[in-house]
């Protein structure tokens, strides 16, 4: 059995990935490239991929192919009606980075919230040294407790946002396509024109690709913020600095971007001195426990696979 990972290093290079050689032949690329993948998959049973795409224009150079194990749980870089038709197994790895995520979407909320940058800053610059007075409260920051957190996709990192965001004393509304009992579920109107803090967590798709521009942007309150953890192209990039720069929102941050890393044309270098902005380079899945969780449910998809079981297969 040849087993070829694509690009380990999305993984980091801290994690021990030699749990696949019990599976086969193991070779691994740091990181690939279209036309590189083309030609290391010639001999590939099995890939293990996080963000190479796997087009048809790659898949095809693979007649020996069984098996795409996505280091993930969003699969949109793999073109799943060609493997559909190749017979092609696709698995994913759903629910590792649950705990990660909800912890850097609420960490971003709390910095944002409490300008908790703007405060650091008067101290690593000197100002603080200078001054005349204990203490500095300017900006005004505000509690969580009692603010509206509005939750768009309530999956398990929605859901585990809430339950924190619930206990910090908010108040949840979330948008949901099937409603839950057990929180409140409203439009994604009544979201954005009630909520003080709004989170993204919905998976990209051609229902979500871009439902938040500039007309969604303009219902928000003027003073509230709003987090994308989720995937870069689920809205504007350039109405969302639009609404930075022109103060129609209170601020934002963002972990996911449409391109990756971000380039020199992207409309968010525009707003990287702002306060109000916190932009992190995808990162918030990727805690130490996650990236193991990660591999171990890779591994154990393999491992189903070969065993004619059916695990985490997403066709």
């Amino acid at each position: 059995m040849n087993i070829v990972i694509l690009d380990y290093k999305t993984l980091g290079d801290d994690l021990d990935l030699s749990g696949a050689e019990k599976f086969g032949t193991v070779i691994k690329y740091p990181s690939s490239t279209q036309d590189e993948a083309k030609e290391r998959v010639r001999d590939a049973d099995i890939i293990i991929v996080n963000k190479v795409k796997m087009t048809e224009d790659v898949v095809k150079n693979a007649p020996n192919l069984k098996l795409i194990c996505e280091t993930a749980t969003g699969y949109d870089n793999i073109d799943i009606a060609y493997c559909t038709s190749r017979g092609i197994k696709v698995a994913n790895t759903p629910a590792y980075s649950t705990s990660c995520v909800a912890q850097v979407t609420v960490s971003m909320a709390c910095s944002l919230i409490t300008h908790l940058n703007e405060y650091r800053q008067f101290v690593h610059n000197g100002q603080y040294q200078k001054s005349i007075s204990a203490n500095r409260l300017e900006p005004i920051y505000h509690e969580l407790e009692g603010m509206t957190w509005g939750i768009i996709g309530f999956g398990n990192i929605g859901r585990k946002v809430a339950t924190v965001a619930e206990a910090l004393g908010c108040n949840i509304l979330v948008n949901k396509r099937t409603p839950v009992s057990d929180f409140k579920c409203v439009d994604l109107e009544t979201i954005l024109k009630n909520s003080d803090i709004i989170s993204i967590h919905c998976p990209l798709s051609n229902e979500t690709r871009g439902m938040i521009g500039k007309k969604e942007l303009d219902m928000m309150k003027g003073n509230a913020v709003i987090i994308n953890v989720a995937r870069g192209a689920i809205w504007d990039e350039g109405a969302v600095a639009d609404a930075i720069l022109d103060g129609t929102i209170g601020g934002m941050a963002c972990d996911v971007f449409s391109q990756e890393p971000l380039p020199s044309e992207h409309p968010f270098n525009k707003i990287l001195d702002k306060e109000n902005v916190i932009l992190t380079p995808h990162m918030a899945w990727g805690s130490f426990e996650s990236r193991t969780r990660c591999f171990n449910t890779v591994l154990s998809n393999i491992e189903a696979y070969l065993n004619g079981r059916e695990q985490n297969l997403v066709r």
